[in-house]
């Protein structure tokens, strides 16, 4: 069952419902029985969770042991006065 945002229009009060598709939507508030109206929301988030969903998940020996290899390299750093980025 989806869950659906309301706000009255007397109070200003933002309320969330959890009903079936085929109930009829809220009419009331129920801070102060003032008229309430759905809002239309951006739903939830698509998450992928477990493994399965990545593309790291099914990489060969091979690619692993490459990317290992890539990673241990030494990382070369530049200064910016070396780069003629001197500060000003």
């Amino acid at each position: 069952m989806p869950t659906y945002q309301y706000k009255c229009l007397k109070c200003g009060d933002a309320f969330e419902a959890f009903q079936k598709m085929t109930d009829p939507p809220i009419e009331e508030c129920p801070r102060c029985q003032g008229k309430a109206e759905r809002v239309i929301s951006g739903g939830a988030g698509f998450l992928l969770k477990g493994t399965g969903f990545y593309a790291t998940d099914y990489r060969s020996a091979e690619y692993k042991k490459a990317a290992a290899a890539e990673n241990s390299k030494p990382e070369v750093v530049t200064s910016k006065a070396k780069s003629g980025e001197a500060s000003k």
